[in-house]
């Protein structure tokens, strides 16, 4: 996700400049009956429904006001709202309410606007995790000792179904902004194929732990506000392996600019005779990011497409830095490669400065901000923090293509087999290596980062 920032509304301090890299875009119309599904049934109270309203007249106003498109791709966008705010004078809770909202926003089908909820009190463990390979979804992890391991559910099983819904690639980051960000469920019931092909249904249960309660906004940064993943769940540190100095593996989380990394890579890569990037499950982040580091590629300025915005049309390109990495470049996505982790992949397609390899990227890729909004309240006891991420611009690569819905298909496509989930062997890591003239086995390849569970 590009150039996330946060808006000075009135009321609300500008929070320094956290990217969204968690954000999953707002759910469109074919989920709703899902949502409204598993909703809570509690009573609405007069107060809520009247917070309700003014997040949706909020939301609502920074879409019309800030879309990239001022004519929201032919939508009637202001029948669109008062059918949710019909919907939502109607709503018997406060978690429909919010669907409707979700609901609205998820009609322009794009893939960084989307509404922010407010905050929960709590975080959640589903103890797996899951990703679409190739079209097919797949268990790629199970927390040692969770609910998930202890009924069987193993890595490298096929998901065919997530609470009756089929997973698919055009649908599966719905799937997630539904039970991962905007309702997490107590139970998830799970359609299982094993190796066997045998099929079964599990129902898994989620973790929840509570989080202190919020006392100064000040305090809160954007990971705060989502509690979907901070500096203790996931690294945002920029990882290395290297065998010798015939390679150096980067492995990048997401495209957060954390302390003066891009010039320490910028070090590193002295003497090594190649270098390959691990942007496997990285959902973006900065542009500023994007482009100093593939600055440090190349010998000469290189245009990475143009910023298309409503009424203006600027060029985005990359920085210039005194060092230079002349040696060969591969880089390893996979099908939640987002964002700014898309636009460096493709660049280096583009330009024929490397190879790619894995599967094909999601397709998420346009420029964004995020308007932060609260409801009434002289304390953080009584407001609501909530907001919407709203897509400014679409960038159009030099081959004169957006990558939104499309992706970035490998140049060497490489799907590791349910077998090699379950064993932990890591076929692209080793062929990527094999291309730059690296012998690595799978099960090596499978070792070099190994993934720690969060602590409970």
């Amino acid at each position: 996700m590009l150039q996330t920032l946060f808006s000075r509304q009135p009321g609300i301090p500008s929070v320094p400049g956290a990217n969204n890299w968690a954000f999953r875009p707002a759910i469109i119309l074919l989920m709703a009956c899902c949502l409204t599904e598993f909703c809570s049934s509690q009573d609405i109270t007069p107060k809520e429904r009247e917070q309700a309203q003014a997040m949706l007249k909020d939301t609502a106003k920074d879409v019309k006001t800030y879309y990239y498109d001022p004519h929201l791709h032919g939508l009637d966008w202001d029948a669109k709202v008062q059918q949710a705010k019909e919907k939502i004078d109607k709503e018997n809770s406060l978690n429909r309410a919010l669907t409707d909202i979700a609901v609205v926003l998820g009609n322009l089908n794009d893939s960084h606007t989307g509404f922010i909820p407010p905050p929960r009190p709590y975080k959640f463990d589903y103890g797996f995790q899951m990703l679409m390979i190739g079209d097919r979804c797949f268990v790629t992890r199970v927390r040692p000792g969770g609910d998930a391991d202890s009924k069987g559910v193993k890595a490298g099983d096929q998901i065919f179904a997530v609470n009756g819904y089929k997973p698919t690639r055009e649908d599966f980051w719905r799937l997630e902004y539904l039970f991962w960000n905007l309702r997490p469920q107590p139970v998830l019931q799970l359609g299982l194929r094993g190796f066997d092909g045998a099929e079964r249904q599990v129902n898994v249960t989620a973790k929840f732990h509570q989080l202190p309660k919020v006392k100064d906004f000040y305090e809160m940064n954007y990971f705060n506000l989502e509690h979907e993943i901070d500096e203790d769940e996931r690294p945002l540190h920029i990882q290395y392996a290297s065998r010798d100095y015939n390679l150096l593996i980067v492995r990048l989380p997401a495209f957060m600019p954390v302390s003066n990394e891009v010039d320490a890579f910028d070090s590193k890569t002295e003497g090594y005779k190649a270098v390959l990037f691990d942007l496997r499950g990285d959902p973006g982040g900065s542009a500023d990011m994007v482009q100093s580091l593939l600055g440090t590629l190349f010998d000469h300025k290189v245009k990475i497409g143009d910023l298309v915005g409503r009424g203006s049309t600027k060029p985005m390109e990359t920085e210039h830095h005194f060092h230079k990495f002349n040696g060969k470049i591969a880089v390893l996505i996979d099908s939640k490669s987002a964002s700014a982790a898309e636009l460096f992949a493709r660049v280096i397609q583009i330009e024929k400065r490397g190879v790619v390899i894995g599967d094909q990227s999601s397709g998420m890729v346009m420029e964004a901000k995020m308007y932060l909004h609260r409801t009434d309240g002289s304390t953080a006891d009584s407001y609501l923090v909530y907001g919407a991420e709203v897509t400014v611009a679409d960038i159009i690569m030099t081959d004169g293509q957006s990558l939104e819905k499309r992706g970035v298909v490998p140049d060497v496509v490489i799907l590791p087999t349910p077998s090699d989930l379950a064993s932990g062997r890591d076929p692209a890591l080793a062929k990527a290596a094999e291309l730059l003239n690296v012998q690595m086995s799978p099960e090596e390849a499978g070792k070099l980062f190994p993934y720690e569970w969060p602590k409970e």
